[in-house]
């Protein structure tokens, strides 16, 4: 029942996908695996595959559907927000299930049993056809009778149009979801991709994603998000102040929005600056209250290749400061910022604002990065601004140590008046409470000195930073003295 590997032309080897029913029948014939399917919001999708494959008698203890809101309250409790497409929901759902197998089942008359409870919770396609829907979807499963339990779970946004089709995708994930955890655990990043087997990514988005338990104990979950955006199967995700995977719905939804991108490698005290005066100035606009405020440091993919690899170290250290700081923080696959903005548009319209230095801004008025769209450059600032959205712009140091604000900074000519017209509409606003003695600190001097072992980066960066890259030998760090090691 395993993948085939078959050897092509040259060297090339690809792999022969297990049907759904090879898959299903390899569970089903495993005797020690056994559990319990509880499916909400899109029928028995998962587990009809496993009752179609045959010998099923041997795997599911129960396969459930609990509906209505009520009898679903029942079994699993309510919500304290009321609602059942939440990984709350979904939790409780495994969790519940899972302990009463143990409590049915003598582990005495079945000690070699490995339990699982499989379940989901999804709201499908809206009848206005205006709502897309999303779920949670995960199990809870042992590989070793002995053990405590181990968890995967996944957030979806489905992408078809139709609910019967969506319907199907999530049967499809199930069935991927199950096998991958019992015969692909081994290998986290290869078991994400598997999910995707006789699915595309036009059809289910997966936007965050959690391992838990004994098996999945040196699994960092936020590299597997990271793998999430590098495989194409989501756009963005987010990380708390705690460096912990965040759903993007839950903490975007109907927030003002400051957001700032850089590659922070590392943050500086100037990206400080302008995040401190930025958000000041955000807060003073009309309908910006801080309690509905977010700011979001965001990191795009394009920033995080090495020789068209993604350096996954490198993207640890930086998350890793950032969110010592205290701030949230994104990683996209969006190489322009209108696309940024779209992104925040799909869970807030709300104010938004965009804190960037001179030269991002004259970068956004070249016309290189719109030729992929029909309406070039004037599509992009539609986009970009269409909404009550500003631009908060820090200033640089010129090549004569002259200040370069909105106010004299160059860009093409063909794009003076485009720029005229945002700027006289107040769409660009200068940060003009700034560190002027800070401003010829840059991130890739700062990496260059820390690499080099040359001494005095330290005061360029905020209070505690040097001492983390220090202690964890961050960006190539390595004490250049003895004296230096022995402090």
């Amino acid at each position: 029942m395993e993948a085939k590997k078959i050897k092509l032309k040259g060297d090339k080897v690809i792999e022969q996908i297990p049907s759904l029913k090879d898959k299903a029948l390899r569970i089903n014939l495993n005797e020690n695996i056994y559990g319990t399917f509880a499916e909400i919001g899109a029928g028995q999708e998962t587990v009809r595959h496993f009752f179609r494959s045959g010998g099923s008698s041997g795997t599911i203890a129960k396969a459930m559907s609990a509906y209505d809101k009520d009898f679903s309250d029942a079994v699993y409790g309510t919500e304290e927000d009321g609602r059942y497409v939440t990984e709350s929901r979904l939790k409780k759902m495994l969790t519940f299930e899972g302990e009463l197998i143990e409590e049915r089942l003598s582990r005495t008359k079945h000690p070699n049993k490995m339990f699982f409870s499989y379940a989901n919770t999804v709201a499908t396609i809206d009848f206005a056809k205006q709502f897309k829907g999303h779920g949670w979807v995960g199990i809870r499963y042992q590989l070793d009778p002995a053990e405590d339990y181990n968890e995967i779970i996944i957030h979806i946004r489905f992408k078809e149009t139709d609910s019967r089709l969506q319907q199907e995708t999530l049967g499809v994930l199930g069935v991927n979801l199950i096998y991958g955890a019992f015969y692909k655990y081994n290998d986290p990043k290869k078991l994400l991709r598997y999910l995707y087997d006789h699915l595309d990514k036009d059809q289910l988005e997966i936007d965050t994603i959690n391992f838990s338990g004994p098996r999945f104990a040196d699994v960092d979950n936020r590299l597997m998000s990271l793998q999430l955006v590098k495989n194409g199967m989501t756009d963005a995700v987010m990380f708390n102040p705690k460096g912990k995977n965040v759903l993007p719905a839950a903490i975007l939804y109907k927030k003002n929005l400051l957001a700032f991108r850089g590659s922070f490698r590392p943050v500086t005290k100037v990206n400080m600056d302008m995040y401190a005066n930025s958000l000041k100035m955000f807060l003073e606009e009309n309908k910006v209250e801080k309690e509905n405020t977010l700011v979001i440091f965001e990191i795009t993919l394009s920033n995080l290749r090495s020789d068209g690899e993604i350096d996954e170290r490198d993207f640890m250290d930086r998350a890793e400061l950032l969110c010592s700081l205290g701030q949230t923080v994104m990683i996209s696959n969006f190489q322009e910022y209108y696309k940024v903005v779209e992104y925040f548009s799909n869970y807030t319209k709300a104010r938004m604002g965009l804190a960037m230095g001179v030269n991002n801004l004259v970068d956004i008025f070249d016309e290189k990065y719109y030729r992929h769209l029909s309406g070039g450059i004037l599509e992009a600032f539609g986009k970009l601004f269409y909404r009550d959205m500003k631009v908060f712009l820090y200033p640089m140091l010129g090549e004569e140590g002259e200040i370069i604000t909105s106010k004299n900074l160059k860009v093409h000519p063909r794009m003076k008046e485009l720029y005229k017209f945002f700027k006289f509409n107040g769409k660009v606003v200068d940060i003009e409470d700034y560190n002027p003695e800070i401003l010829e600190v840059f991130s890739r001097e700062v990496l260059k000195m820390i690499s080099a072992g040359k001494p005095g980066w330290e005061p360029m960066l905020p209070p505690g930073v040097p001492e983390i890259i220090k202690e964890k030998g961050l960006f190539g760090y390595q004490p250049n003295s003895l004296l230096e090691a022995n402090n």
